[in-house]
């Protein structure tokens, strides 16, 4: 007997056979296991062999998966003619050519919602953290010298504080909802204004930083928000202000903001992103102002398994409909 499950298996096989899959990039180890088990996926080789590997292959590829830290660029995309679609395992694309994708019309998804909690919750923790100093007081104390030099300095309240939000999407929202229950008072930057949002919108980030206590970056990356947060805003926030990153390195102007930090001319910084991951600035690792994360916000059991459930969906869906559960472009017939 033929179920719908079993219909659905067996066109998901048949297209598959059709085109193959392309895996870019790290994955997630059970997601890359899935790929090359249930859809016999491609791998694309680093170095010298990716040349004669794309000769080989690339005419065959109707599908990538990626994720956001590796993406698609315009060169790989140009030697995949009869490519169809890109999955993202994350909420990140900036590392796609979105606009020739869209040129070409390829489908482009990704991973929303189903990490939004975790990575407000990092921004929460990053921002009492840097505030508070605790990852540098966990170090006073394993280093032995809380009995030789006495009590740790004293920190930063958090409760109360007027913090700003660059980019006041899901994520940036979560974030604001759970420093309400702070005390806190949230303003906010975006493209436009958010109708019927209870904060405050300020019309640049500038502005923005110059207003409050703490700028929080929870901005999409790609080139639209480019050093969106560039010297002038950082330079707004001023010597008592702290910046918290938990959007895309890309966002932040990082040479200026290394510069300030080691200049005390920012009180500090909580970063779980950085521009030349997974490189991060030699200056800042000297700083106990400085709270520094190896891109962690989404990187719970729970999450990382919904967001691999979420880009398997995007990916049979487009190989059995041509079409993507959370698209950020819609496939076009090539």
């Amino acid at each position: 007997m033929v179920t719908a499950e079993s219909s659905v298996k067996e066109a998901a096989v048949q297209t598959v056979s059709g085109g193959r899959i392309l895996k870019v990039g790290p994955l997630k180890p059970s997601l890359t296991a899935t790929l090359s088990e249930k859809y016999d996926a491609l791998d694309l080789p680093l170095g010298d062999g990716r040349t004669s590997f794309l000769a080989e292959h690339g005419e065959s590829v109707t599908a990538v998966v990626t994720s956001g830290r590796t993406g698609v660029d315009a060169a790989l995309m140009t030697e995949l003619p009869n490519l169809g679609a890109i999955v993202h395992f994350g909420v990140g694309y900036d590392t796609t050519d979105v606009v020739l994708a869209e040129e070409l019309g390829i489908g482009v998804s990704n991973t929303p919602d189903v990490l939004t909690d975790c990575v407000a919750d990092t921004a929460v923790g990053l921002l009492i953290d840097t505030l508070r100093g605790f990852s540098a007081a966990d170090r006073f104390v394993r280093d032995g010298r809380w009995p030789a030099e006495g009590n740790f300095p004293l920190t930063r309240q958090v409760s109360g504080t007027r913090v700003g939000i660059v980019g006041l999407g899901r994520i940036g929202s979560a974030i604001a909802t759970r420093l309400t229950g702070f005390g806190c008072t949230i303003s906010y930057h975006n493209r436009r204004e958010v109708p019927g949002s209870p904060f405050a919108y300020v019309g640049s980030a500038a502005a923005l930083a110059a207003g409050v206590d703490v700028l929080i970056v929870a901005a999409a990356g790609g080139k639209g928000t480019e050093k969106l947060v560039d010297r002038e805003v950082l330079e707004a926030l001023g010597p008592d202000g702290y910046l918290i990153n938990v959007a895309r390195g890309s966002v932040l102007d990082e040479d200026a903001l290394v510069e300030l930090l080691t200049e005390r001319k920012l009180a500090g910084a909580g970063l779980d992103v950085f521009s030349r991951e997974p490189h991060v600035p030699e200056a800042l690792l000297a700083l106990d102002t400085v709270v520094l994360l190896p891109h962690v916000a989404s990187g719970t059991t729970e999450t990382r398994a919904a967001m691999e459930a979420l880009t398997l969906q995007n990916l049979d869906e487009y190989l059995t409909q041509g079409t993507l559960t959370t698209p950020v472009l819609e496939p076009r017939s090539r």
